[in-house]
């Protein structure tokens, strides 16, 4: 499906360039990839993938694509559009920018073919969850297209609108912070204890590691996994029962609900005209 399309890039810092290693990967031709990004730097680096063009500005060809990936910082967002919109053709439009909503890029675009993506950070290891959420009246042909490109670097997931992506933001987009965060604190308990940091950040990832792939082949509740490594009276049963005297868990859940609320006050501030 992708091999055929054509692909504009504005912007292209690390998760573009995730994205578009992902698609070279699945067949398609880098000489159908064009990335406008103002930084010479990046377009060296960008450029030597061999086949891609890496351009200064976006001229007519990049207008033209099939698929055009907005993936400049939210900050940046209205001002790197400026220069585009006078060359925009009938393309899909996929954003991977944060907290910038489905309404205001409809808006200020004056069209509908959008989609609003939510990678994470594992995208740049080929292990990327992205959500997705698509304008409304988006055909399923684009939902295809879109759903493609995200499983170049992952898997994804459909959401219906702009506030659930929010919700995905802060499990999956700020996701692996918090994985990185009980790393370090695992990685400090194991040297309290006695053990080197590179034996404490062995133990740490690969516990991950291994614990991630086990739900994930695993058709039962997570709750149940934990069930069967905590024996009462064990090990595990003590460090959860500390966890759980300290709060943790609850204040990890208001974490995230934190993290959706700031993504939804970043929407109302970038939507602002």
């Amino acid at each position: 499906m992708l091999d055929s399309l054509t692909f504009g890039f504005l912007g292209g810092g690390n998760m573009a360039s995730a994205l578009i290693g992902g698609l070279v990967a699945r067949g398609v031709p880098a000489g159908s990839i064009r990335v406008v990004d103002p930084s010479e730097d990046a377009r060296k680096r960008l450029a030597q993938a061999p086949g891609v063009h890496a351009l200064a500005a976006p001229d007519a060809a990049f207008g033209a694509s099939d698929v055009i990936v907005l993936a400049v910082k939210p900050q940046q967002f209205r001002d790197a559009l400026a220069p585009l919109e006078a060359l925009l053709g009938d393309s899909l439009i996929i954003s991977v920018a944060a907290g910038i909503r489905l309404q205001d890029m409809a808006r200020w675009l004056g069209r509908t073919r959008l989609v609003r993506a939510m990678p994470n950070t594992p995208a740049l290891a080929g292990m990327g969850m992205t959500g997705l959420a698509a304008a409304p009246g988006l055909s399923e042909a684009d939902r295809a297209v879109a759903s493609a490109v995200a499983e170049a670097v992952g898997q994804c997931v459909w959401v219906d609108n702009d506030d659930q992506i929010d919700a995905v933001t802060a499990i999956s987009g700020s996701g692996p912070a918090y994985v990185f965060y009980f790393v370090e604190a695992m990685e400090r308990a194991a040297m309290e204890m006695g053990l080197s940091a590179e034996q404490g950040r062995q133990l740490a990832v690969e516990t991950f590691r291994g614990a991630a792939a086990l739900a994930a082949e695993s058709p039962e509740p997570v709750s149940l996994l934990r069930e069967r490594v905590t024996s009462k009276g064990g090990t595990t049963y003590a460090a959860l029962t500390a966890m759980d005297a300290s709060g943790m868990k609850e204040a990890f859940v208001k974490a995230m609900h934190a993290a959706a609320e700031r993504g939804r006050e970043m929407g109302a501030e970038f939507g602002k005209d």
